[in-house]
């Protein structure tokens, strides 16, 4: 990747000199349907370039960006430049600029394997070939020449030669057709990382939206194969829920024309916000029976992906410190408006037991950072598309709407939205209008809550009297930065039927290391005190003594989803930090979980149970913590309601967790038939699910996988077979993983992911043991050849965490020491890992001296 960064101070200096009237992008993507690989380099398409742009110093210098393996011409003004000379693979020279100038540039672009630039795809089950692009931040330069930066938007025409027989899309509706060409209409001024092209022959469905004067056409794209598990007219009612709910809010008419969505292969992304023409990961299409978490997970992207029609692509940040004014809004739509709009009225449920997890860690890490983030340039930013700007700054959204209003928050985005339209904000652009609307100091709650990092922790501190009557009960705040919190304590008692129900509580400002919620005194003594009651604010929740011994009997008999989703939230944040066993969190799954009617947060236990026993148990305890796991899953499996998601969740879980050859036996019944449990259709996507740990521990070989993908010979089919390749335990099965991972670059984003997932089997911490030396010998080469995509995969998907102890930890701060200089990016990936590894070391010791 070198010569291909880009510094904010270079996008400063470039953006005071240059404005962009307007690009025209011409593609020629016949060669993607070659039949013949290119003996001499990659597969490329022919991309010609004429951007129209000022310069505010005549004379002056600067350079357009493009990665290409070719450049044909350069034309400047009518004046040709030697592409030998002002071309060095990352960017074009251009010097001796007039007040107006016309940039032509005729390359060929390279084709991509990793999902950044224009991907191509060829289906396993038909031979068809798709395309489709992904830029954010900054890889539209791989294919068309242009100024790679937010801040210098413009107008884009794009006008592309396709196959014949195939349907193409952009951003602007198809204005004419002539053979196998296609041109667009001009788009309204939009950054480059937004522009959009898909290609191929996709199956499309079409509807429309009204709302007055305003018609939008509606489309949904996928790949023939999934066609048949298309289900368009879902998707389509979602996106007429949101239509219809952020024109009510926002007061602004969606700016964009058309509105069409394409589920696309092997995408490195939930989703990308291109205007006119969403993408989204085609896991979305489900070829299985699935629960409704999957469903509302689903909407929420569609959500959050419209949101940013106008947090985003109407007004779009100046520079990547400011990605949260688009991804912390459209994270804080997406779950508002599946509350407001769908039938997703318990969304907030999963964003507080799910989304705030992903935030919650991110916050404790060393490279953890304030929701308005320090971006020096764009490796930086690629690694900012974390917990910190999406989940966390949702959280803070959620809380800020607690603080100045409902009514207060929706009136400063509608005036925000008028005052910068088709512009580039930053953060103070936002804080002076919310100050106007709400008429709060937005100064101090933006320092305190967007200029500093870390989570704070708040405890309850309850004193009662002989008679069993609150006398004082306080909350208790820690954390580097103590701020202010709007927060709701809820008082619960256990009823006499046993259910754990709310009987008081206050909502209060909490500021300093200490609060006393004075409404609260006179209460009777509660059973549990949930600080952070309806999850207003952004903390972890604490309990004290009395309150976590009743959580331990009772936490099943909580009525409420959100209050129970907060506990379990809680206790997993205790396990995580090492203040509870991991053993007792597992102990409260077993106890509990077997209650929980919100199947999202089941699906979410369930996954940090597994986390609990492999990563964070005493070793000598992992094995029955697993056989403990495995029984309890199979009970529950067996007395679920036959054919409920809760059913289906409970099969996953025990075919993660099989143990034993009991175990193992009852999977390979149910795949063959000879075992059956009352209601549980064992689909496509559930038998891959029970093949991956047969694999993992041996049951199966890979003649069954080959038969598995001639039963299911499609592009989900062959990355399952490839995971379960992986997983298989031999030393040789291992090797090849990795020589196919780190010493050969042909497999694509998608199987080099499946392969490092299928690799990294807890089970097979000895076999993968002699990794972790070459892990660090080659991890520094891997940055330098590979994509950032890639290599974010490799140094991530491969870091020895499974080699749980002191060497390994003494092993990377040797890399990391004798390494300063390397790519701060790459140096903060380690340094992630490793506070991982010593995160599960500090749960370990916990876990050991509670056994």
């Amino acid at each position: 990747m070198p010569g291909e960064n880009l510094s904010r101070d270079e996008a400063r200096e470039r953006a005071e000199l240059l404005s962009v009237d307007g690009y025209e992008v011409v593609l020629d993507l016949r060669s993607a349907v070659d039949e013949a690989e290119p003996a001499d380099g990659p597969r490329t398409f022919r991309s010609v370039t004429t951007v129209r742009f000022r310069a505010a110093a005549p004379g002056a210098a600067s350079f357009a960006d493009l990665i290409a393996p070719r450049v044909n011409s350069v034309t400047l003004n009518g004046r040709a430049l030697d592409p030998a000379v002002v071309f060095d693979g990352a960017r074009i020279a251009l010097d001796g600029l007039a007040s107006e100038n016309v940039l032509v540039v005729d390359a060929d672009c390279a084709y991509s394997r990793t999902g950044e630039g224009m991907h191509r795809f060829v289906d396993p089950e038909d031979g068809e070939v798709y395309l489709y692009t992904q830029y954010e931040p900054a890889d539209a330069r791989r294919v068309y020449a242009n100024f790679e930066q937010p801040d210098l938007k413009a107008p884009y025409r794009f006008e592309v030669t396709a196959p014949e027989g195939w349907q193409v899309w952009s951003n602007g509706a198809e204005e004419s057709r002539e053979g196998g060409t296609r041109r667009f209409a001009e788009t309204a001024p939009i950054s480059t990382y937004i522009t959009c092209v898909v290609a191929g022959p996709y199956h499309y469905v079409t509807d429309s939206y009204t709302r007055g004067d305003l018609t939008i056409p509606l489309g949904a794209i996928c790949r023939k194969g999934l066609a048949k598990h298309f289900d368009a007219d879902e998707v389509f009612l979602v996106t007429k829920q949101g239509f219809d709910l952020f024109h009510e809010i926002f007061d602004y008419p969606y700016p964009f024309g058309k509105y069409d969505q394409a589920f696309v292969p092997e995408y490195n992304l939930g989703a990308m916000e291109n205007p006119g023409m969403v993408t989204f990961r085609e896991e979305y299409i489900f070829r299985g029976k699935v629960t409704q978490a999957s469903y509302e997970r689903r909407a929420n992207t569609i959500l959050h992906e419209m949101a940013h029609m106008w947090f985003g692509d109407l007004v779009t940040m100046k520079w990547w410190d400011d990605l949260w004014l688009k991804e912390s809004f459209a994270d804080f739509m997406g779950s508002f408006a599946l509350v407001e709009a769908t039938r997703f009225d318990q969304a907030w449920v999963t964003f507080a037991n799910s989304r705030k997890a992903w935030a919650y860690r991110a916050d404790q890490l060393p490279s953890t950072h304030p929701v308005t983030a320090d971006i020096r340039d764009l490796e930086d930013a690629k690694l900012n598309f974390d917990g910190i700007t999406y989940a966390k700054g949702a959280a803070v959204l959620k809380q800020l709407v607690a603080y100045v209003g409902r009514d207060a928050f929706l009136e400063g985005a509608r005036r925000y939205f008028k005052a910068n339209a088709y512009g580039n904000t930053t953060l103070d652009d936002l804080l002076s209008v919310l100050a106007e609307v709400s008429g709060r100091d937005m100064a101090e709650w933006s320092r305190a809550w967007l200029q500093t990092a870390g989570v704070n922790a708040l405890t309850p501190v309850v004193t009662c009297d002989a008679g069993g009557r609150v006398t004082e009960l306080a909350v208790a705040q820690d954390g580097a930065e103590l701020r202010p919190h709007r927060v709701a304590v809820g008082l619960y008692r256990l009823d006499p039927d046993g259910a754990l129900v709310r009987y008081a509580r206050a909502e209060a400002d909490v500021a300093g290391a200490r609060t006393v919620i004075g409404e609260l005194t006179g209460q009777e003594k509660p059973a549990l005190v949930l600080v952070n009651d309806e999850d207003l604010t952004y903390c972890k929740i604490r309990f004290d003594e009395g309150s976590l011994a009743t959580l331990r009997w009772h936490l099943g008999s909580v009525t409420d989803p959100l209050s129970r989703a907060l506990c379990w939230s809680a206790l997993w944040n205790l396990t995580r930090d090492g203040l509870m066993p991991a053993r007792d969190f597992v102990s409260l799954v077993l106890a509990h979980a077997g209650r929980e009617t919100d199947v999202g947060v089941l699906q979410m236990l369930h996954a940090q149970a597994l986390t609990a026993v492999s990563r964070y148990a005493a070793p000598a305890w992992r094995e029955q913590g697993g056989k403990v796991l495995a029984a309890c899953a199979l009970q529950e499996l067996r007395f679920a309601e036959p054919g409920s998601e809760h059913q289906l969740t409970w099969a996953r879980f025990f075919a993660a967790g099989a143990a034993t050859e009991g175990d193992f036996q009852l999977l390979l019944g149910l795949l063959e038939g000879s075992a059956r449990i009352d209601g549980l259709e064992v689909d496509q996507e559930l038998r891959w699910d029970f093949l991956l740990p047969l694999a993992a521990h041996g049951a199966i070989g890979e003649e069954v996988l080959a038969a598995e993908l001639a039963r299911d010979d499609t592009a989900s089919g062959k990355r399952h077979q490839v995971r379960c390749l992986a997983a298989r335990p031999s030393a040789a099965v291992k090797d090849q993983a990795w020589v196919s991972v780190v010493e050969a670059d042909t497999l694509s984003n998608a199987l080099v992911e499946a392969t490092i997932a299928g690799m990294q089997q807890s089970s097979q911490r000895g076999l993968l043991a002699p990794y972790a030396g070459p892990y660090f010998a080659v991890i520094e080469r891997i940055w330098a050849d590979r994509s950032i995509q890639i290599g974010m995969d490799v140094v991530r998907g491969l870091y020895p965490s499974l080699q749980d102890s002191q060497e390994t930890l003494d092993a990377t701060d040797a890399w990391l020491d004798a390494h300063a200089d390397a790519a701060p990016a790459l140096r903060r990936l380690v340094l992630e890992s490793r506070d991982d590894l010593a995160r599960a070391l500090r749960a370990q010791a916990c876990d050991v001296a509670a056994g």
